[in-house]
């Protein structure tokens, strides 16, 4: 059987994340992509120049024709902007019970744009987290739905476990925006066990989509039937692969590359994994 990935997202007009680095990634990774748009974005590599909400109806329609014709082995949301598109999704989601859901609390673009309305942080903390496999939120993004302070190593691990009491199974909590003496590390919350997952630090501008890319790998990986922890691990590879052979196109913030990995087939990923 052909493993299906229904993205539930917004469009980026740049091309480099959203819906668009969402089915590039699932194609990569041998999953059948389908997707939902739940906003239509104006933006680039330099930031967001506008948004333009679908009408709830629109939303609702589609996952309905697509999950009554089709279905899905794995479901991803990204941006959903307010409160009743998160509403709509969390209902559609215990309709159509969906068992691999991942949630990439999408509040801030790379650039710095909102693209989730402050009133609707409850929404998704008290109706789609709760239905969530994982989800996937940056340090910024954990600091909004949490209120807690992120500097230390175990000022992490409160934030995860405070993660996991809204529901989720699990939680990954991505280190890109902090810096950790030349290393970036992740880390994936069970309610069991802390694993740490630590790549080298690239220094690069061309980081567009990469949190939509992480957490569609993640969809796909789960999609294929792979269990969740290696579903990150495999993930975590795709995305440190396509943040090293990066686009420099436009002005701004270059996209991550999805093909890399098969474009360059001898790209060495030094990922190492620690559990406590």
């Amino acid at each position: 059987m052909l493993p299906k990935a229904l993205t539930i997202a917004g469009s980026d007009s740049g091309g480099g994340a959203g819906i668009q680095a969402d089915l590039k990634t699932f194609q990569e990774l041998d999953t059948f992509g389908m997707s939902v748009i739940t906003a239509v974005t104006a933006q680039n590599t330099e930031g967001v120049q506008g948004v333009y909400p679908v009408e709830s109806e629109g939303i609702d329609q589609q996952i309905t024709s697509v999950m009554d014709d089709i279905g899905a082995d794995a479901v991803k949301t990204g941006m959903l902007f307010d409160k009743e598109i998160i509403g709509i999704v969390a209902e559609k989601s215990r309709y159509y019970k969906w068992p691999n859901l991942v949630v990439d609390p999408v509040m801030v673009s790379t650039s710095g744009s909102k693209l989730l309305k402050n009133e609707a942080i409850d929404a998704l903390i008290n109706e789609l987290i709760p239905q969530a496999a994982i989800i996937t939120p940056n340090i910024p993004e954990a600091k909004e739905l949490t209120g807690l302070t992120i500097q230390t190593v175990d000022d992490r691990k409160n934030t995860v476990k405070e993660m996991y009491k809204m529901g989720a199974s699990a939680v990954l909590l991505k280190g890109g925006h902090e810096k950790n003496k030349g290393k970036v590390v992740d880390l994936f919350y069970d309610g069991r066990t802390f694993h740490y997952l630590s790549v080298p630090e690239i220094n690069t501008p061309h980081t567009h989509g990469t949190g939509c890319t992480y957490a569609a790998a993640i969809t796909a990986n789960l999609a294929k039937g792979l269990p969740l922890p290696e579903a990150v691990r495999k993930a975590k590879m795709f995305i440190h692969a396509a943040i090293m052979h990066g686009f420099s196109i436009g002005k701004g913030s270059g996209p991550t590359n999805h093909a890399a990995l098969r474009l360059y087939p001898d790209t060495r990923v030094e990922m190492e994994v620690e559990t406590e």
